[in-house]
């Protein structure tokens, strides 16, 4: 979580290298059945996050019987040291997103790192 300094009202937030060690512990502690891909996007990948940025992260699963917007509200982001948002893709939706949306799909390609890369 971000940190006060003692004697200053100054806020550190954490660092990228932080965050990913924090995801990686995160991921180990609640595996995703049906994983396939996950990675962050946003400020905190471009590396211009600062105080008050939040994790974006992807996920591609094989398949999913939840709707795209309930498929994050089981996942324990709260865990991770910084707020984050999550979009959840089935394989078949992460497939189909360069043509459903070329602009965003080629932004996720552009800038996402990726902890466990897409087949």
């Amino acid at each position: 979580m971000p940190t006060r300094s003692l004697r200053s009202s100054v806020v550190r937030w954490p660092r990228r290298e932080a965050v990913e060690e924090a995801l990686k512990a995160w991921l180990a502690r609640h595996p995703i059945p049906g994983l396939l891909a996950l990675g962050y996007f946003g400020s905190y990948a471009r590396g211009d996050y600062g105080v008050g940025s939040d994790l974006d992260l992807v996920l591609v699963v094989e398949e999913s019987p939840l709707p795209p917007y309930r498929r994050a509200a089981a996942l324990p982001l709260e865990e991770l040291p910084v707020p984050a948002e999550a979009l959840v893709y089935t394989l078949a939706e992460w497939q189909a997103l360069p043509q459903g949306s070329p602009r965003f799909a080629q932004a996720l390609r552009r800038e996402t790192r990726w902890l466990l890369p897409p087949p």
